[in-house]
């Protein structure tokens, strides 16, 4: 996989359309700035939220920032959950979506809203992960994005798929809600790689890195071969670059050392693993580019606070058993 792919398939992001929404203008609503955390999901999740409009036109705008019109088949997507305004037109008075809709229950959301105008719909959800092994993606994107979901086919599945759920041909059926998250999750690495190609050559930043043709490069050797033992030269042979061109390169685009960055990304690997499986930790050690146990404790208490024993209990006791989370949250 490329690096990108890594990422996203590292995050694990769950997630789900939960409210069917249909306003009429004039209308403004405010969303909550934190989700209420309900039984199944823990304060430290990370939350993602996205608006996908299937009728209708709307305005979108986060406290401090310009607006964005959207129109039906647009996906408007919050990257770091933030408390966003969504209205018929600016300037309205503004209603929390906290006293618009009940408490959470496990079904699908319905809510009808405004002043008995022009008709917007849309369909609300949200995607989840940890933030030991999302932040890194998450904190390279922008605070809002805007991807004309009607104009690919992975959207135009995504929409078809969601109305089947909304009719309840698909949420009756075994799985349903698993298919559903799931499709939520290829429609948001649809808008990353979109993001991606879209971003101005002068970028910097991880995600400018990967279009990069030498650090991409060397951004995908150490994905593809982690406990490799790397160096700068060893690297910068394989991509065609002096040791000195790569270093200075990498920093300038991403912020980072190459072996700051392979430390890194070496955690995130762990993490993910002590999560994941019981695999000895010496064998996840092994598997990153650390030759003993005590070496690799070391570096992962400097990354998480605490060693990988303690983390991977904490991590166990948070991932008991529990029912699927909903928000009453737009």
């Amino acid at each position: 996989m490329d690096p990108l792919s890594d990422a996203l398939h590292l995050a694990r992001f769950t997630g789900a359309v939960f409210l069917e929404a249909r306003f009429t203008a004039p209308w403004s609503v405010l969303t909550q700035a934190a989700p209420r955390a309900t039984a199944g999901q823990r304060e430290s999740e990370y939350l993602v939220k996205y608006h996908l409009i299937t009728e209708g036109t709307c305005v979108a705008r986060l406290p401090g920032d310009e607006l964005v019109w959207l129109e039906a088949g647009d996906l408007v997507l919050f990257p770091h959950g933030e408390q966003h305004e969504l209205a018929s037109a600016i300037g309205l008075p503004t209603v929390s979506t906290e006293a618009l809709i009940d408490a959470p229950t496990s079904e699908m959301r319905r809510l009808d809203h405004g002043g008995g105008g022009a008709v917007t719909r849309m369909l609300c959800g949200f995607l989840t992960c940890d933030p030991n092994v999302c932040k890194p993606l998450l904190s390279a994107l922008p605070r809002m994005m805007r991807l004309k979901a009607g104009s690919g086919p992975v959207a135009a599945w995504f929409e078809s798929a969601v109305q089947y759920t909304l009719d309840g041909s698909l949420g009756a059926q075994v799985g349903g809600n698993v298919v559903v998250a799931k499709m939520a999750e290829m429609l948001f690495a649809e808008a990353v790689r979109r993001y991606v190609e879209s971003l101005p050559v002068e970028q910097r930043g991880w995600l400018a890195g990967l279009r990069d043709r030498h650090i991409g490069r060397a951004l995908a050797l150490m994905h593809e071969r982690p406990a490799y033992a790397w160096t700068v030269e060893e690297l910068g042979r394989q991509v065609a670059m002096s040791r000195s061109s790569l270093a200075m390169r990498f920093t300038q685009v991403l912020g980072q050392t190459p072996m700051a960055y392979l430390a890194s990304w070496r955690m995130q690997l762990a993490a993910q693993m002590l999560i994941a499986d019981a695999r000895p930790i010496v064998r996840i050690a092994e598997e990153t580019g650390y030759e003993s146990e005590s070496s690799f404790n070391r570096a992962f208490k400097r990354s998480f606070d605490v060693p990988p024993a303690t983390f991977r209990r904490e991590q166990q006791r948070a991932r008991m058993p529990h029912a699927l989370p909903v928000h009453a949250v737009a």
